[in-house]
Formats: structure tokens, C-alpha cells, sequence
């Protein structure tokens, strides 16, 4: 291997160690369901930190992923590793709904948006075209996997310790790994003029031009969608479980949900390199559908583990097509900030885990958020027929992505 693609996995493995740390926010489905009855949270309030924290992170992503273009991957990570400790930390010394959604949400939310933001662009520019979808699920598939370790961690750390001194810890933590593993990432040299010239296969779009095409506003609706049938479940995964079927050991699910997204945004990635992306999200789509309406029937543990994971897989199988998508049809440049703001996409997904919870404090059952994800699914598919990589005046007309 060439000394350039030795430093190009160094700064792919940084990243997806990033985002190892930054996956902290997928245990909240362990943590909050740990919170204290004392403390008074309906199943609404304990949605608010996670909801709130998912929306943060989408909209930081178009400021940092800006950033993380103009002046490099590394200080914007730093400052994400930081924000996110700090965010932790300042959770840990309150109890109450409000505080949780400024530390954990707000603070921890930026702080997750300028990390993860930074991990994946430089990654993949290190590595040719054909190996995008592959990278891209190598990096991201930190975030999914982090929830393995992270949710049988700090479901020992709250027993043992409670939920405001295992947040204590975590942040500190956390926030030392993040910034020590930010100063390996970096871009690759600057190509030469002839190199550029060969390499020029497709237009790189402004944010601006982005915005004006309309393939920008069906990337974002069925990045929405799918993101929302996947964040939905991961937010509520221990209690739905042990409402369908009385298993408590929620940390476990989590941990076994975060192997399925892992594992869907490796696979995925590298499949789309192979096969197309907009196929390979068809399938990943008509798939995490049929689970959104069948789910609410399964009454048996075993049988609806197979489908969280599965459920999981789906979910991340996202994380690496549509990053995949926005630099097919928009170009490397401005990768940062293009795909920054087709990732609000998933910060409004969210809001699915908030109807979730209001559903829950309703009828006491998931169903009716789960086939509202699941018609939601349906509607990217439709989408997925009709959308094509856009269009360059004076090039031959494309083919889809």
C-alpha cells in the first residue's frame, strides 16, 4: 500500500474512532430509561433531550461542515469534542427536563454535529470515486457501533454510580478521546492541475446550486423518512420491547440494535459502490417498511430482537447512502456543506421519536407511530423511481445514481 493510502486509512480510522465517542447519543434509550421516577418525566419529557439533541446535530452540520471546508477537519472536530463533553458534563449536575435539553441536547447536540461533520469529508478524499460508498460506511459505521459498548457501559455506570455522575464521566471522557483523535484528520495535497482536469467527471455544486435543483428537496424528504422510522425506534427500542413483551434488559437490545446499524452502513456502502446507490436504498427501504408494520404484532423476545437489529441495519444503511448520493450529484468541493444541509433531513427525522413518545402517553402502544414511519417509507420509495443524479448543460444526459 502507497504511503498516501496508509495516511488515508490513518485518517479514516480517526474518524470513525470519533465517531465511536460521538455515538453516545444512541444510549439514550438506556438513560432514559434509567432516569429516576422522583425526577417526575412523563415518556414525552424523557423524548425532549434525545429529540432536542438530533435536531442540534443536523442543523450544526451546516455550519461546521462550512468550517470543516474553509480551515480543515481538525479544529472543527476538536471543537466538537469539547462542546460534547461540556454538554455532558453540564447535564450532570441538573435534574430537571430543561437542563438535560441544554447540556444534552444543545451542548452535546453542537458538539456531535462539529464532530461528526469533520470525520467523513476528509476520509473520503483520500480515496478514488469508486470508493466512496465503502469509506463513507467505514467512518459512519463508528457512529452505529457505538451503542455496543456504550449502552452495557453506562447501564453499569447508572447502577452503580446514577444517571448524573455516569453523564459526569462520560463527558470527560469523551471529550479527551475526541479531540486527541481530531489531530489526525486532514486532507489530502492538492492535485495537480492535470490531475484535476482528469479527475473533473462531474460539476461540483455550490450550496446555492445545490439548493436551486430539485433532486436537493427529494434527497431531503426521503433522508427524512427513512431517518425517522430508524431514530424512532432506536430512542424507544428499550420500551417498546418491554411493552410487547416484558424483556427489561434494554441495554442489551440497544447494544444488539447498534451492530444491525453498524453493519447496514458497511454493507450498504460497499454494495452501492457496486450495484448503484439508489438501487441498493430501494431495497434497504421496501425492507425497513415491511418491519415498521409488522413490529407492532410481534409479542415473542426473540423474534423481535431479529427485528431491532434488522431495524438497525436499515436505519444505518442510510448513514452511508445519502453522504454517498450528495457527493455523486453534487460534487467533492463543497462536500461539507452540501451534505450538511441535506442532513437537516435527518434532525427533522427525529421528531419521529417525539410522536413516539406522545402516541405512547396516549394509547399506551407504539403501533400508530410505527405505520405512520412505515406509509413515510413508502413515499421514498416512490421518490427513489423518479429521482435522477442532476443534470450538466453541455454533458451527456446522466444515468441514475
Amino acid at each position: 500500500m502507497s504511503q498516501s493510502g496508509n495516511r488515508g486509512w490513518v485518517v479514516a480510522l480517526s474518524g470513525t474512532g470519533i465517531n465511536l465517542a460521538l455515538g453516545v447519543l444512541y444510549s439514550w434509550s438506556v438513560i432514559s430509561k434509567e432516569i429516576p421516577k422522583e425526577w417526575n418525566w412523563t415518556e414525552t419529557f424523557k423524548s425532549w433531550p434525545y429529540t432536542v439533541a438530533c435536531l442540534v446535530f443536523a442543523l450544526m452540520m451546516v455550519p461546521a461542515g462550512k468550517l470543516q471546508d474553509k480551515f480543515g477537519p481538525r479544529i472543527v472536530a476538536s471543537l466538537g469534542g469539547i462542546l460534547t463533553g461540556l454538554g455532558l458534563m453540564l447535564a450532570s449536575q441538573f435534574t430537571s427536563v430543561t437542563m438535560f435539553i441544554v447540556g444534552f441536547g444543545i451542548l452535546a447536540g453542537s458538539g456531535i454535529g462539529f464532530g461528526y461533520a469533520s470525520a467523513t469529508p476528509p476520509a473520503v478524499k483520500w480515496f478514488p470515486p469508486a470508493k466512496t460508498g465503502m469509506i463513507s460506511g467505514v467512518v459512519v459505521s463508528g457512529f452505529g457501533l457505538a451503542s455496543v459498548y456504550i449502552a452495557p457501559l453506562a447501564k453499569y455506570l447508572i447502577k452503580t454510580l446514577g444517571v448524573q455522575t455516569t453523564l459526569l464521566i462520560l463527558g470527560i471522557a469523551f471529550m479527551i478521546i475526541v479531540v486527541l483523535l481530531s489531530q489526525l484528520l486532514t486532507n489530502p495535497p492538492p492535485k495537480p492541475a492535470a490531475a484535476k482536469a482528469a479527475a473533473a467527471v462531474a460539476k461540483d455544486y455550490g450550496a446555492g446550486e445545490m439548493l436551486g435543483t430539485s433532486q436537493f428537496y427529494m434527497l431531503w424528504l426521503m433522508y427524512a423518512f427513512n431517518a425517522g422510522a430508524g431514530l424512532m425506534v432506536i430512542g424507544k427500542l428499550a420500551k417498546l420491547v418491554e411493552v410487547q413483551t416484558g424483556f427489561k434488559a434494554g441495554f442489551i437490545l440497544v447494544a444488539l440494535l447498534a451492530i444491525g446499524n453498524a453493519g447496514g452502513r458497511l454493507l450498504a456502502g460497499t454494495l452501492s459502490d457496486k450495484y448503484g446507490r439508489t438501487r441498493i436504498l430501494q431495497v434497504f427501504t421496501i425492507f425497513q417498511a415491511a418491519l415498521m408494520f409488522l413490529t407492532p404484532m410481534i409479542d415473542n423476545t426473540i423474534i423481535l430482537i431479529l427485528f431491532s437489529m434488522c431495524i438497525g441495519m436499515n436505519y444505518g444503511s442510510n448513514l452511508a447512502l445519502f453522504p454517498s448520493i450528495t457527493k455523486d450529484f453534487f460534487g467533492l468541493k463543497n462536500f461539507g456543506v452540501n451534505y450538511g444541509l441535506v442532513f437537516t433531513a435527518w434532525g427533522v427525522g427525529s421528531l419521529m421519536t417525539l410522536v413516539a413518545g406522545k402516541m405512547y402517553d396516549l394509547y399506551q402502544s407504539f403501533a400508530i407511530a410505527l405505520y405512520l414511519a412505515g406509509a413515510f417509507l413508502l413515499i421514498t420509495l416512490v421518490l427513489s423511481f423518479v429521482m435522477r443524479k442532476p443534470e450538466v448543460k453541455g454533458a451527456a444526459a446522466p444515468s441514475k445514481a
